[in-house]
């Protein structure tokens, strides 16, 4: 009902914040996000399964994970070889493996889970948003906060281009919570949701989250840059 309220009072502002993706992308998949998924935060978990098959399922996965730390790292995203990282195909004499193949065959190992996350990634540059929210609730960061906040930010991409404000929102906020003691990413997180906020119309959530960012992480660089200030001034709030 909430959802449909908002819909109803506020469809400009909606029309507006539906291009946040767009403006905002470039932010989501950080160039090095590969390079956390592969820096042993899985090895704990990976002993939990059989590691022939953990085996397999990361020699098949090397070729389109290395293709997309590629795309990431130059932000750089091709549709076509975006197609190759999910379905597989040749590329430059390689045969790549789909990240979609390896998740229905080795969906319960370390490797199936990290391509969870690459194939709601790619599926959010080809804005089939169904999709990537499906494989993004579908990973799990078992710990690994950063790479967690960085799916939640994900999460709330795709659902702010479905105009589902109210799970776009929260998922901003977990992204913020998942990462509450590393201030760099907390504060993007806040400011972020902050910035969300604002746009569809939720002036005191706004208000709420880029105050949190001043009294929580006063120090930050986000803090320090004047960012939050600006915003609550334009909010109505002053110093």
């Amino acid at each position: 009902m909430a959802e449909n309220q908002v819909k109803t009072e506020i469809p400009e502002v909606l029309h507006k914040a539906r291009g946040f993706w767009d403006k905002y992308n470039k932010r989501i998949i950080i160039a090095g996000s590969v390079v956390i998924i592969l820096t042993g935060l899985y090895f704990g978990y990976k002993y939990l399964y059989k590691l022939p098959q953990e085996k397999k399922a990361s020699e098949l996965i090397f070729p389109a994970e290395r293709l997309f730390g590629k795309m990431t790292s130059t932000s750089r995203y091709n549709k076509d070889t975006v197609n190759i990282v999910l379905n597989g195909g040749n590329l430059d004499g390689s045969t790549v493996t789909g990240l979609i193949k390896i998740i229905n065959n080795y969906g319960g190992t370390p490797s199936g889970n990290r391509a969870q996350y690459m194939a709601g990634a790619c599926y959010l540059q080809l804005k089939d948003f169904d999709k990537a929210i499906k494989y993004l609730k579908s990973f799990d960061g078992n710990g690994a906060s950063q790479i967690q906040s960085k799916a939640d930010i994900m999460l709330g991409h795709a659902y702010s281009e479905k105009r589902n404000t109210s799970e776009a929102l929260d998922y901003y906020r977990k992204a913020a919570d998942v990462v509450e003691n590393d201030e760099g990413m907390a504060t993007e997180a806040l400011f972020m949701a902050g910035l969300y906020a604002d746009a569809i119309g939720k002036t005191k959530e706004a208000i709420e989250l880029f105050q949190k960012i001043k009294d929580k992480y006063p120090a930050s660089q986000k803090a320090q840059s004047g960012d939050p200030d600006r915003y609550l001034a334009k909010l109505g709030v002053l110093k």
